[in-house]
């Protein structure tokens, strides 16, 4: 047998480069979906309380299990209502979107001046008007919304705020359906419902500085290897004479921002006591309030804001009807 050349897959996926920590706790949405129906709010956003698991009828009839009880991983996220406290409308031009003005609340709450400086007077119609005559040079419209982290299990006061489109019909009524809710306050139930898919953005748990071994995955050096053994033996050839980008080196790892396409909503419910365990979820507490329950676990620790939007490249096969549920653990995590 001649010489056999050694092989090694390669550690670790490079799609995600460079692994830096997120810039914002609050996850960013590149991409809105387009919606051909009526006006309607793209997203929504809540708290992720933890996991539980539940049963429920099985109701892919391509699945072998189809019409059996099957048991699911399952998060629930705890959604209070959301303020919509400014529209922000956007012109296009060959380099990208542009903001053209933007409306507030008369008198937005209290607890907004720990995020934003409040404008010192507000006059919401004058803009709103100058809106209306310029509708041939908008091209999308946005709403300012702030979540009520009083209202959730989360120890703070302070709103995170995030920017929603709208999206469906002519801008003339996409800026009707804004100016409807403008200073108004949505529930979840307004924007999603039971069996559909949405994408979920959020930044997953910080695992701070690491080696290449957790990082990586890369294998741990025989015993008897010299100097280090949770590195990497060859860092590169002699020529090219550096070290490439694609050699798993130590470095951050978690707190990066991630998109998870079509998580499945299994439920949404308005009393929390119905899926919070026995002596509430580990670092969360009891969900008091609208809560909704999705397939699957998503990204981030507990009290993590999660920003949901409509599905950007939805399933093909979906079943219209929501799933129906048996059975929702409330056992008690630790036993």
């Amino acid at each position: 047998m001649g010489h056999r050349k050694k092989h090694a897959p390669r550690r670790g996926s490079l799609a995600y480069l460079p692994r830096g920590r997120a810039a914002s706790e609050t996850g960013r949405i590149r991409y809105w979906p387009k919606v051909e129906e009526v006006p309607t709010l793209l997203g929504f956003m809540g708290y992720k309380a933890g996991m539980t698991h539940v049963f429920l009828v099985e109701d892919n009839e391509r699945s072998p299990n189809f019409g059996k009880e099957t048991a699911h991983p399952a998060t629930v996220v705890e959604t209070p209502p959301i303020t919509l406290f400014a529209i922000r409308a956007y012109t296009r031009d060959p380099y990208g979107l542009h903001t053209f003005t933007e409306a507030w609340m008369k008198d937005p709450p209290k607890h907004f001046d720990r995020v934003v400086t409040l404008p010192e007077h507000f006059e919401p119609e004058q803009i709103l008007k100058k809106m209306e005559e310029n509708l041939d040079k908008i091209s999308e419209f946005r709403l300012l919304a702030a979540t009520q982290p009083k209202e959730a299990g989360v120890p703070k006061k302070k709103p995170d705020i995030t920017e929603i489109k709208i999206d469906g019909g002519p801008i003339k009524e996409q800026f009707e359906h804004a100016k409807k809710l403008l200073g108004k306050t949505v529930s979840i139930t307004e924007v999603f419902e039971e069996g559909q898919y949405v994408d979920v953005v959020a930044v997953t748990k910080g695992k701070g500085f690491q080696g290449p071994v957790k990082r990586w995955g890369v294998k741990i050096l025989p015993r008897k290897s010299r100097k280090t053994k949770r590195g990497v033996a060859v860092i590169g050839p002699w020529r090219p004479a550096r070290v490439l980008y694609t050699v798993p080196r130590a470095g951050q790892m978690g707190y990066h921002q991630r998109t998870e396409y079509n998580k499945r909503i299994l439920k949404i419910g308005t009393d929390g006591s119905e899926v919070t365990p026995k002596g509430g979820f580990l670092r969360y507490g009891l969900v008091r309030g609208t809560y909704i329950v999705v397939d699957g676990s998503l990204p981030g620790p507990a009290k993590r804001l999660i920003r949901l939007r409509y599905p950007a490249r939805p399933p093909k096969i979906t079943t219209e009807a929501p799933p129906k549920i048996t059975y929702i653990s409330l056992e008690s995590p630790q036993g």
